[in-house]
């Protein structure tokens, strides 16, 4: 196992707690989004000096399941006052408070992505045994049917943040538009899907809509799907080769990290159809890169989203077409409308939030 101590505890001898993160939900297989946001959320936390936070990770090779089973001993051998979880899963047995993090329950939306038993365990009977239960938005909080702290109840709802680097103007000496040539990206309106190599992601959804688009004569975009070929990416390809559309679709792969915000900036749109989502983390780094989003309504996405996002129902191919179409036409009027709605998303009122429910455990 390694473990790395925060450097705030030299800066801050009397700190009230110290507490264990896990820190597993960085490593694979977990997405790149939800690695975002752990990285992110305890950098703020270690930035705030609030809580003495140790960073805890499985050494190589090392299960999930077995290092959170020696969580206990953790807690007694390094003084902590319990653990941290970025996930449903946590040690049931041993001392220590812990704190579980629900993302989802996808099998509420006919999804089938993480909807196994141990997902299903962790989400009803997990819930019980928590110390504190944290979930990043209200429409998983609903699906959780938990009392919420406010009403004396264990459920925290804690938004997630967006980072400092997805911004509507890129940094001096940054040219975003070289990403077209690293990518292999035509200059015409792109439809930035990320991730949507996973059947929730929803993608043949947005290929019927862009299918109605065409056959409508509307504006000629470009899908670009982000992340590692898959079976179910062959399938949408597939999908996609029927409708006509095989030179509308790209696929570069994986994106390289420090370029994602300049590609948000040069989308026309980032479309978020999913069946479940927990936050949909990509919504916000798209409006505060002053780029449209196309979600579900009633969704998690279309919360995430607010008023100045666009949104359809995934079912309706029109609807989609529909959705895309406004969004080109009036993305650029809603611009300023779209910054001012991540504003407010910091990971520093994320680690905030955080903080104050390990207060209370103590």
């Amino acid at each position: 196992m390694q473990i790395t101590h925060s450097p705030v505890a030299d800066r801050y001898p009397s700190l009230p707690m110290r507490v264990g993160f896990d820190l597993s939900p960085t490593l694979p297989p977990h997405s790149a989004g939800i690695t975002r946001a752990v990285e992110s959320t305890l950098t703020a936390l270690e930035s705030r000096g609030e809580l003495e936070i140790v960073r805890l990770l499985p050494a190589q090779g090392m299960t999930p399941r077995t290092f959170r089973a020696g969580h206990g001993k953790r807690v007694q051998d390094m003084d902590l006052a319990g653990i941290h979880s970025f996930t449903s899963a946590f040690a049931w047995r041993g001392p220590g408070k812990r704190v579980q993090t629900i993302h989802e329950l996808p099998w509420r939306h006919g999804c089938q992505e993480n909807a196994d038993w141990s997902h299903r365990f962790w989400a009803s009977l997990g819930t019980r045994w928590a110390d504190k239960v944290i979930t990043a938005s209200s429409v998983v909080a609903d699906d959780l049917g938990l009392p919420l702290a406010e009403d004396n109840g264990k459920l925290h709802v804690i938004p997630w943040g967006v980072d400092d680097t997805f911004c509507a103007e890129p940094p001096d000496n940054v040219i975003d538009e070289v990403l077209l040539g690293t990518y292999s990206l035509p200059e015409r309106p792109l439809l930035l899907c990320l991730g949507a190599v996973r059947a929730k992601k929803n993608l043949a959804s947005l290929l019927r809509g862009v299918a109605t688009l065409v056959e409508r004569k509307g504006p000629t975009v470009q899908v670009v799907v982000t992340g590692p070929d898959t079976h179910d990416l062959r399938t949408d390809l597939g999908l996609a080769q029927q409708l006509g559309l095989a030179r509308f679709i790209s696929t570069p792969g994986t994106i390289e990290a420090a370029h994602l915000p300049g590609l948000m900036r040069l989308a026309a749109l980032v479309p978020v159809l999913s069946q479940s989502e927990g936050f949909a983390l990509p919504v916000l780094e798209a409006h505060a890169s002053g780029t449209a989003t196309l979600t579900p309504v009633g969704s998690v996405q279309a919360q995430t989203a607010g008023a100045p996002g666009f949104h359809c129902d995934p079912a309706d191919p029109e609807s989609v077409a529909d959705g895309i179409a406004d969004a080109l036409d009036q993305s650029e009027s809603r611009r300023e409308q779209l910054i001012a709605q991540a504003a407010p998303f910091t990971w520093e009122r994320t680690a905030q939030g955080i903080e104050q429910v390990w207060k209370s455990l103590s």
